[in-house]
């Protein structure tokens, strides 16, 4: 490579890719010792100088002064060696040029191959670098190839990769297409590439949210927690700093423009846009919304949160296979328990109830426990104070039944009354 072909690929190389001209200069040099050992054969401390402004290029190795040369490459004659160091005695080491010619066709093109090659990793690091400030951003590239479940994505200036883990589940990729992804690490791979993207972080619905709702880029709107089940749902909490500014409506936009144009970059995920609160009991009530809640119990010792519900509203709280409580723990950070609550059930339930528990009762079997309680008679209390005539008229029984009922269902309140009255609830 003569010097003006080397200095006509440095300056494209300074120019194009922006790389230091003398951390160039200084990889050639590198390239070309490598190169020139090869050629050169077993030289002694081979050493490559470029000149800065003119890129031409003079090499030297340490000779030996000996008395008769026997190895051209490695020892000079005495009288050869003075010229070069007046003083230089035999067994000293003189430093000498290597002309151009000695390099040879293959340490040219050997020179050539490794100073590419130096000029690729430089130029890699300098990428991977400008990625390492770009930590947390969203990037967009092209498949090049699928590896083993993992999908590898030309950036444009460097590859990057998007590990199987990183992968949304119910997302396809296929070769050529384009996506956007969350630059999640700049690391060492063993893949080999240092860039690691995501798709499945919940940072990146984050970052999206940021980049299309101009309320959370001006930190008017705070996004204050984040759940997610990737491909399928979100949860995010946002809280506003300006009183005048609905956070939720905010992050929804006009007919839900907004919070489309998010769905639309995760092929139709779900999400709920929660309004944050500083107290618990709020926040459980938002993140759980739509679902209407009865009473919201909070253990602070234990860091868990019990929510009833009526019966008809448990699978709404709940969600799809407990992905609305689960979604909603994550978001809170605290345990859900969510119960239906036990005087909300039909009224056939009740009945069933009733009968069953006047068959506990001393001299009740089922047949008379039913005929009480399908005459309206369904707690002990109303068997007490009803007529021995009017349960008579109302159930068919015989009166000297009935007279052992009341008396024992009388012996069962007195005996209630007698216990003492414990709770949990807060």
């Amino acid at each position: 490579m003569s010097s003006n072909e080397l200095l006509a690929v440095i300056e494209n190389m300074e120019k194009e890719r922006g790389i230091d001209r003398d951390y160039l200069i200084q990889m050639v040099e590198a390239a070309l010792i490598s190169a020139s050992k090869k050629s050169v054969g077993p030289a002694r401390d081979l050493r490559v100088e470029i000149d800065r402004k003119t890129l031409s290029i003079k090499a030297y190795t340490k000779v030996e002064v000996v008395e008769r040369v026997r190895a051209k490459t490695s020892q000079i004659a005495l009288s050869d060696a003075r010229r070069i160091k007046p003083d230089a005695q035999l067994g000293d080491f003189v430093e000498v040029e290597v002309v151009a010619k000695d390099f040879g066709r293959i340490a040219a093109q050997t020179a050539k191959q490794a100073i590419i090659q130096r000029i690729r990793h430089a130029e890699k690091e300098i990428v991977v670098k400008e990625y390492k400030d770009r930590l947390g951003d969203i990037v967009s590239g092209s498949i090049v190839r699928l590896e083993r479940g993992d999908v590898i994505i030309d950036l444009g200036r460097v590859e990057a990769i998007m590990p199987a883990r990183e992968r949304v589940p119910s997302e396809e990729y296929q070769m050529g297409d384009r996506l956007r992804a969350y630059v999640l690490s700049v690391q060492d791979h063993v893949s080999g590439h240092h860039i690691v993207l995501s798709r499945s972080h919940p940072n990146f619905v984050k970052r999206l949210f940021e980049l299309e709702i101009s309320e959370i880029a001006d930190k008017t709107v705070e996004i204050k927690g984040i759940a997610r089940e990737a491909g399928y749902r979100t949860k995010i909490a946002v809280f506003s700093h300006d009183e005048k500014v609905d956070p939720v409506g905010a992050c929804v936009g006009m007919k839900g423009m907004r919070v489309k144009n998010i769905v639309r970059e995760l092929l139709g995920e779900k999400i709920d846009i929660v309004r944050w609160s500083p107290d618990i009991k709020t926040y459980a009530t938002n993140a759980l919304n739509p679902a209407k809640l009865n009473k919201v119990i909070v253990d602070e010792a234990d860091n868990k949160i019990t929510v009833i519900v009526d019966a008809d509203q448990l699978s709404l709280a709940i969600g799809k296979r407990g992905q609305n409580a689960r979604l909603t723990s994550k978001l809170l950070g605290w345990k859900i328990d969510i119960q239906k609550d036990k005087d909300d059930i039909s009224f056939e339930e009740k009945v069933a109830m009733a009968i069953e528990s006047l068959t506990h009762m001393k001299g009740v079997d089922r047949g008379a426990a039913e005929k009480l309680v399908h005459a309206g008679f369904l707690t002990l209390e109303g068997i007490v104070e009803a007529d021995l005539s009017d349960l008579i008229d109302a159930t068919g029984l015989d009166e000297a039944s009935l007279s052992a009922i009341k008396a024992e269902a009388s012996a069962a309140l007195e005996q209630a009354a007698t216990k003492p009255v414990t709770t949990n609830e807060q």
